[in-house]
């Protein structure tokens, strides 16, 4: 999104206030609910997605009134960040917006948690993604293959960077895709499992995107792989540990979470598909003495995948309720057990070839 439509958003926000207040109304601001309560799963779209349901926060109210400052106080600043075109993280912005109003002892802020569920209502109440009014998430994440990027004036080819690839930035919104000539993308959870690959230049003999997201995805590497994949039309595979955790990773790449259901369209890729591992590849590459026990909450994580609608497929059902009848799991790195290129050579290569996914 440009700069000036984010700004239009932020004035048209104001300019309702001033209208209201002129009519002499208690003045209000509309912020769609994001409970549990307000999240659908729309499965035409294949995300989550936000409901209907909204409430107002009034200035003229004694609940509502400090809220409704924080509110416009983080709409002027983001208005100040786009004016002057400039980024900063949720951490300086709080130190930035916090003082004690004039004539009082009330600060504007408290903790920064105050002023992080500020900007997430504001994204909300102008359905704009937070990086779009310059706020930056924590950076994580690594990329390489046959990438070219331009990024704030400075060109970077993600297959020229050396062992550590192109470190993913919390930000991606000011990147602008010079030339891609991969074929996929290749999503995969833990470090150690990129460093494999990426030595093994996995990427150029596939011809593919790989990325590595430390764990679960920042927002700043599903925004990434949204847009490689809305642009260049790239499908994405993602590549986990066999265990709830690992295929709730995958999850939210696909169709978004339950705390940014308001940004799924946004940051969800519903044409991702999963990789592995599963359950079943345990046994097909006889991995047995390379598998985990299973925990009691792994256990537990595994029933509350069971119960979501976006897990309700014959293939994901029957390695679900294998995990839990097996109490096994297994992390990426037990493929090492045959060898360290296993994973390179062998393993990937032919789940792709055969197209060996789960939905």
């Amino acid at each position: 999104m440009e700069r000036i439509e984010a700004q239009r958003r932020i004035r048209e926000l104001s300019d309702n206030i001033l209208a209201q207040v002129s009519d002499g109304e208690n003045p209000f601001i509309k912020i769609p609910i994001r409970g549990s309560s307000n999240v659908v799963w729309n499965e035409d779209q294949g995300l989550l997605s936000l409901g209907d349901k909204q409430s107002k926060r009034y200035f003229i109210n004694v609940a509502h009134a400090k809220k409704f400052m924080q509110t416009l106080l983080v709409a002027a600043f983001s208005n100040q960040l786009l004016d002057q075109d400039m980024h900063t993280s949720l951490r300086e912005a709080f130190y930035s917006l916090k003082h004690t109003l004039k004539g009082s002892k009330e600060n504007t802020f408290e903790e920064q948690s105050e002023s992080n569920a500020t900007f997430v209502d504001l994204e909300v109440a102008l359905d704009i993604l937070r990086d779009e009014l310059h706020i930056n998430a924590d950076r994580r994440g690594v990329a390489a293959g046959e990438v070219v990027i331009e990024d704030r004036g400075d060109t970077i080819d993600w297959s020229k960077l050396g062992s550590g690839g192109w470190a993913i930035p919390g930000n991606v919104e000011d990147i602008e895709f010079k030339n891609v000539t991969a074929d996929y993308m290749l999503v995969v959870e833990k470090n150690a499992t990129f460093d494999r690959l990426h030595e093994d230049k996995f990427w150029k003999k596939h011809n593919c995107v790989l990325i590595g997201t430390q764990g679960q995805a920042a927002r700043g590497i599903r925004r990434l792989i949204h847009q490689l994949n809305g642009k260049f039309k790239l499908p994405v595979y993602a590549f986990t540990d066999s265990d709830p955790y690992g295929w709730y990773i995958y999850s939210v790449i696909k169709i978004g979470s339950m705390n940014l259901a308001h940004v799924s369209s946004k940051l969800g890729t519903p044409q991702t598909k999963f990789l592995g591992l599963t359950i079943s590849d345990i046994y097909k590459y006889e991995l047995e003495n390379a598998i985990i026990k299973a925990k009691d909450v792994d256990l537990k994580r595994a029933h509350d995948l069971l119960n979501y609608p976006w897990f309700k497929h014959k293939e994901w059902e029957s390695e679900i309720k294998m995990m839990i009848k097996k109490k096994v799991k297994a992390e990426q790195k037990a493929l090492a057990q045959k060898h360290l290129k296993f994973v390179s050579e062998e393993y990937l290569p032919e789940k792709i070839e055969n197209k060996d996914f789960l939905p």
